[in-house]
Parts: structure tokens; sequence; C-alpha cells
């Protein structure tokens, strides 16, 4: 191994060990559950599963069950390959441009019914526990089923999620204020909440199957179920009504019945590449996961002294390859026809190492992979969409999934405010507080997604990545205790785009796991929340365990970094050229020297960036790790 920087002597919390199984998550509930279901014989798929729709319930902030997800496996029974869980859906057919410009847009809403695609999130994970799970469904939904009837500890962030849209909820979305403030107030962080309606969604589920003879015909009734039923019904006749959107303006959705129906998750070959000994398998070109993949293509040509996150070199060599990635991303990705074999080829990936320098770039520099050149999407800062739009940048909870409250960019005409909310222009309000409490001056409140991973005693691993559908997406659905997802808001109003808005055609999701596998079998799953940052965050753990020889914990809670140059894949789509976020841990002589390189940095504060988790296993010896994040003192990893 090269000599990265040394890492602190001290971790957070050990690097777990162990032989039987392990498992990693956003919540410590969520972790609890997972571990609870291999401890009582369930593998890793029954147990991630579990953990999934617990998930759905305790970090309602920052997933839902209409949401979307996306996952990746690999079984016992054939290790040497990666399986995309595509729990993806794609826009309604009644999402075509000519509507949406008709109502006078010119984005996709970042909350409101209109960005809703199909949801796929529930039936992923189904069709996952249908193939290659061992339980019932019924003992599968019972962890989830009792916190949302018998209740939970409602999170401090939940509360300030609630609290920030609160305004909203009272004055536009009275279905989501009868939800989430029953009493009319935002409840108190550690209170004991209830979604007795969600626990009867999955209740019909379990009870679709009830007469079916073999638990897989069980569960494949469910999905039935969940596609055809109440979920379907109540929520397409609902958003019927026009309501609220983050644009300001009042629309009904267009998402019925037929859509939910002709609908179904899937599972695909996942898209791979050799780095340093190692398979990298990613989800395709429809997400961003060749980001990672194509930026490890890149750094694979550098000296290990330039692949080291915590130096100088390394910092500015990764930000460089990430936004040539990046800007790949923002114009070729796409449920479109992209060849990825001409992305990361040879010839092409030394194009692109080629255009690093020794300063910063703050030119938008997309390549033509396969002799393609792609439509670039419009270059807007934060500041230049308030003076054309004013202010008003959140009237609802769009982004992912973090909004500003009434006191800050909505109710200000400061166009630096709303920059600053807009954190570099990528539409994520990653707000930074000395006790990470989760809002800033703004009033705009932090939320990353969800993420699990699971390896159990057999060798079956996985890691996933669920989200949308958060309470801020759109107004609760009345009798299902849930919301719809805002996904669509992804693709753009353009025919010429590569990711325009298509019926039919699933949005560029952001949503972004990673499995790694040696010598033909999975050693290593990871992931993280945090939109247009999942990759970069990623990149930076996968070369501090496959390079530098850190411990799981060691690169978990090494400093972070990611950049903001890039189009922002959530509502309003700004960028930030040469911006870079860093964590203050990073180092004086690091952040100066990145400066002074041209890169334009905000400082996050101590441990602000990345939400990753990981599980590894050794083929040859059976040795199980585990590593959650410590940030935002949430996410936890349990096994033995």
């Amino acid at each position: 191994m090269t000599a990265f920087v040394t890492p602190d002597e001290h971790t957070t919390r050990p690097t777990l060990e162990g032989t039987f199984g392990m498992s990693a998550s956003t919540h410590w509930i969520a972790t609890a559950t997972a571990q609870a279901v291999l401890e009582r014989g369930g593998n890793a798929f029954d147990a991630a599963t579990a953990g999934a729709f617990v998930l759905h319930v305790v970090e309602p902030h920052l997933n839902g069950p209409a949401g979307d997800m996306t996952g990746l496996f690999a079984t016992a029974e054939d290790p040497d390959r990666p399986v995309v869980m595509m729990g993806q859906g794609a826009a309604p057919q009644g999402a075509t441009i000519e509507h949406y410009r008709a109502l006078g847009l010119d984005l996709v809403p970042g909350a409101g019914a209109l960005a809703a695609a199909v949801p796929a999130a529930v039936d992923a994970w189904l069709l996952l526990l249908q193939e290659h799970g061992t339980w019932e469904l019924a003992d599968v939904l019972a962890y989830a089923i009792d916190y949302a009837e018998d209740g939970h500890p409602i999170l401090a962030r939940t509360c300030a999620q609630i609290a920030a849209v609160q305004d909203l909820f009272t004055q536009h979305w009275p279905s989501s204020a009868a939800l989430w403030m029953p009493d009319g107030e935002v409840p108190a962080a550690g209170q004991i909440v209830r979604n007795p309606e969600y626990a009867q969604v999955l209740r019909d589920l379990i009870e679709a199957g009830a007469e079916a003879e073999h638990r897989e015909e069980r569960i494949l009734a469910a999905r039935e179920e969940w596609h055809t039923g109440r979920v379907a019904q109540l929520s397409t006749e609902f958003i019927r009504t026009p309501h609220r959107h983050s644009d300001g303006g009042d629309y009904a959705g267009v998402l019925t019945v037929d859509d939910f129906a002709t609908s179904t998750a899937q599972f695909e070959d996942a898209a791979t590449i050799e780095f340093r000994g190692y398979t990298i398998a990613k989800v395709g070109a429809w997400s961003q996961g060749p980001v990672l993949l194509e930026a490890l293509r890149i750094l694979d040509g550098f000296d290990d002294d330039r692949l080291d996150p915590s130096t100088e070199l390394g910092a500015h060599t990764i930000i460089e390859a990430l936004k040539l990635a990046l800007a790949d991303r923002d114009v070729h990705f796409g449920d479109n026809d992209l060849d990825l074999d001409s992305l990361l080829s040879d010839e092409y990936i030394a194009q692109r190492r080629a255009l690093i320098g020794e300063t910063a770039s703050a030119e938008f520099r997309p390549g033509a992979a396969g002799g393609r050149d792609g439509h670039r999407p419009p270059l807007v800062t934060a500041e230049e969409f308030v003076a054309r739009f004013g202010g008003d940048t959140a009237a609802a909870g769009g982004g992912e999934p973090t909004v500003p409250g009434a006191s800050g960019p909505a109710a200000s005409d400061s166009a630096a405010q709303v920059a600053k909310a807009f954190a570099g222009g990528s539409g994520h309000m990653f707000a930074v507080t000395e006790a990470e409490a989760g809002a800033d001056d703004s009033g705009a409140v932090r939320g990353d997604t969800c993420h699990i991973d699971v390896v159990d005693r057999w060798g079956n691993m996985i890691a996933a990545t669920p989200s949308g559908g958060w309470l801020q997406s759109s107004p609760a659905v009345p009798g299902l205790g849930f919301c719809l997802g805002t996904r669509l808001q992804m693709t753009w109003l353009d025919e010429a785009s590569g990711q325009s808005l298509t019926p039919g055609a699933r949005p560029r999701t952001t949503l972004s796991p990673t499995l790694i596998l040696k010598d033909g079998k999975p050693v290593i799953a990871l992931g993280t929340p945090g939109g247009d940052q999942q990759d970069q965050w990623q990149l930076l753990l996968v070369l501090r365990l496959l390079v530098g020889g850190y411990e799981p914990q060691q690169a978990i809670d090494a400093p972070a970094f990611h950049t903001t140059s890039m189009v922002g894949s959530f509502w309003p789509r700004t960028w930030n050229p040469a911006g870079v976020m860093v964590e203050d841990r990073l180092g004086e002589d690091v952040i100066a020297g990145l400066e002074a390189r041209g890169h334009r940095v905000t400082r996050a504060g101590e441990w602000a960036l990345g939400r990753l988790s990981c599980v590894t296993r050794d083929a040859e010896s059976g040795l199980l790790t585990a590593g959650a994040n410590p940030r935002g003192a949430q996410g936890y990893a349990a096994g033995r």
C-alpha cells in the first residue's frame, strides 16, 4: 500500500469485526432491525429488506414508500455477478414537456406531484425478497409495522424538517399537517410518534397473498396489490386536486392508476471497471453511478501520491477528475443509448486525464464520449437564479431533501442569502452548525437520503440507497401515511437534452451505491446519502480503502470534501464554477493550497460532509467488518 497520510489513531467508533454478519445504515434502528433478522436465520436480503421498510418509518424526512431506490448485490451462489436492483420508476404517460410548458414552467418543480415518477422502491424490495430472500413477507414487515403502529422516537432532524415547512403544511398542504403535526404543533425530538395509516398499507400487502400456497406467490400478490390496489387508487385520485409546488404555483399531478399498473422493478447487470486489482460495480448511466467509474479510471493513470484525499495535490487531482466525470454526467448520462464502453475506454479516459492541470478549472468541460457531443444544460449560478426569478426559491419543499423555511430565502430578497443557502449552487442546502443540529440562519434544514449495507455469513452482500418520497416532497395522501416522490426534477423540459422529460423514461437518478469484488467474489458494499455528492464521497472512501490501506472506520472518519462545480440535479439546477466544499479538518495548509490553485473553497465545519457506511468480507478467511458514519450521531453499524 502507498504511504497515504496516516489516519487518526483513534476513531469515533471501532471498525467492527466478526464472522457471523454485519449491518450498517443511516439509522441505528434500521441497523438493529437488519441485524436482528440475521440473528434469527435470515440472509442479507431478508435483513436489508426489513431494514429498508423500517427506514420508511424512522427517517420519513429522507425517504418514503412512494420514492425510489437503487441497490447492488451479489449472491453466495453466483458471487461473480454483481446485480442492480432497479427501483427507479419512470415518468408517467401524462408527464410531457408540452403539458409542463403549457403550465408556464421552465423547470420541473422540486416539490409537488408534477415531480413524481412512478413509485418503484417498494416493488424493488419485494422483488429482491421474492427472488433471493428466505423469509415470509409478514415476518420481514413486522418490524416496520410495529414502529409505525406502536411508535418510535422521532429524530431531532425530522422535527427540524417539519418545522422548516410547517407554514407550507398549514397553509397549503393540510393533509401533511394532519399527519406530521397531529396536535397542531411540530413534535418534539424524542417524542413517540406513530403512523398507523402506513402500518395498514403494509398489512394490506401481507393480506393480499394470504391465500397463496407458496412464499414467492404471496410476495408476488403483495406486489400486485401495490401496483393496482389502494395505494395506486388513493394517491392518483388525491393529486388530481391542484396543490402548491416549489415554484409557488398550484397544479394537479399527472400520475394515473395505469402508470402504477404498468411499471415494475427489475434486475439489471451492473456496469463495472477494474481498478488496482478490484472490480468496481455500479448502476448504469440512467443513474450517476458511472461518475465513480470514470473518475477512478482517470485517477488510475496517476501515481499514488496524487490519489490521497488528505493532501493538497491529491485533493486537487481528485476534484479535477470529479469535475470532468460530472460534466459528462450532466451532458451524456440518462435513460438513453450512451455507450459506456466508449466513455470508459482507454483512449477517451486518456483525453480526459490530460485536461487536469496544476490549477482549478472554472470551465464546464464535457467530452465527446463515443463521438457524441451531447446537449449542454444551462449553466446558472444561484445568484443568477435569484436575479431572474426573485428571492422565492423555495415556496415548497424543493431540492433533495432540504428546504429553506419561512425565515430563509423564501422570505428574503437577498441574492447573497439565497446563494449561501444553496451551498455552492448544487441545490443541496447542507446546513452546518456547531452541534450538527441541521439548520442554519437561512432556515435551511439538512437531509441526505438513506443507505443500508448488509453482509451475511454465507457471503451474500448488498448495498442499497433508498430515497425520495420524503415528507416535504408533496402533500401526504390521506389514508396512506406518505406522499409521492420528486425524482422528475432531474429531467429537463428540453427535447434536445439527453435527460429530457419523456413519458416512460427514467429520470437520471443520483442514487448510487457501490459493490466491490476481488477475484470474482464480493468484498465491500458501501454507499452514502447526499445527492450529487454520493459518488464524490464514495470516491474518497474507495481510494482510502483500496489504495491507502485504511480500515473502514478510519476511512469513513477521515476528512471529506466535494466539488460543487457541476449542474445540480435538484431544483433549481444551479452550479458553482470552481466551487469546493471542505471539512475544516482537511487542514489549513491543504485548504490554503487549494485556494492558491484557484478553487473557490467553502468551509463546511469539522464534521459535516459524508454519510458513508460499508461492510466488508474477506473471501478467504470469512472475516467480516463494518463501519458507519458518525456525523450527525445517527448512522450505526452492528455485527458479530
